[in-house]
């Protein structure tokens, strides 16, 4: 395990396939002690998830009951509203260990404002007056989104074909803020697969031949996303905003330099520009 702290005070917590990036801002013994407290929590998340691992791959519904370990509840919780389609708590790990270490990092403590990154998915707390920008990056700085302390949101996540987890879809990206970072990561997943189309470009594979392991089975994961015509790009993000729209979700859709944005009354205060 891997736990050191950067120049600029970030902390860097690394663990197996867990990378996460830790930020904490007020008095420097708070910090100090919120770093204590996430350092001494992390241990224990990667050896408890494996444990589960072979339920966390099947799909919620079978998975749900079994479940004991606080993440791997978390991640259930998350994926369950979306159980009427194929998902795994899987779909909701990042989300779901940076929740956990977040609120880990805050008991007992009295932090202005502070983040836990997991590859992108981001869970994170204001006190009241304070706010955090958060960057959306396709192949650049495209957006970014402003988390002020009176929205409800506390979490935002990335899904897309392109990324660490198998997308069944062809989005570059869909970036989702919600309650909490796990509920932003399981919404991410799902609006990312609507994000779809077929077409010669678009190359496809069972993902269980691209990683035995993977929770998906013999669904075909997207492996290529060649150059498509303007209709069908705009056809597929519009299915993603649809998708968005049923949830309830505020959601950047990105897609081959185009995008779409969708915002949920809820979260009228967090401005994706």
């Amino acid at each position: 395990m891997i736990a050191a702290c950067f120049p600029d005070g970030r902390l860097h917590l690394q663990h197996g396939p867990i990378d996460l990036i830790i930020e904490a801002f007020g008095t420097r013994d708070e910090v100090e002690r919120a770093y204590r407290q996430a350092i001494d929590r992390f241990g224990d998340i990667l050896p408890t998830l494996v444990r589960e691992l072979p339920l966390l791959r099947r799909p919620v519904g079978e998975a749900y009951p079994l479940l004991q370990g606080p993440v791997a509840r978390r991640m259930a919780e998350a994926v369950w509203p979306h159980r009427g389609v194929y998902i795994t708590p899987m779909a909701a790990v990042a989300g779901s260990v940076a929740d956990e270490m977040l609120q880990a990092m805050l008991v007992g403590r009295a932090l202005d404002k502070a983040y836990v990154n997991d590859g992108g998915d981001i869970a994170f707390h204001l006190a009241p007056g304070h706010e955090l920008k958060a960057g959306i990056f396709v192949d650049r700085l495209d957006g970014n989104v402003r988390l002020i302390y009176d929205q409800a949101v506390r979490g935002i996540a990335t899904s897309g074909w392109g990324g660490r987890s198998f997308s069944l879809g062809i989005a570059d990206s869909v970036t989702v803020l919600a309650e909490t970072a796990a509920a932003a990561d399981a919404a991410a997943t799902i609006i990312a697969n609507a994000v779809n189309a077929d077409h010669p470009a678009i190359e496809r594979r069972p993902a269980c031949e691209l990683d035995p392991d993977s929770d998906l089975g013999d669904l075909l994961a997207t492996t290529k996303v060649g150059a498509l015509p303007p209709d069908m790009i705009e056809q597929a993000l519009q299915r993603g905003a649809a998708e968005a729209r049923r949830l309830g979700m505020s959601a950047a859709l990105c897609l081959q330099g185009r995008w779409r944005l969708e915002h949920d009354q809820q979260f009228r205060a967090a401005r994706i520009a």
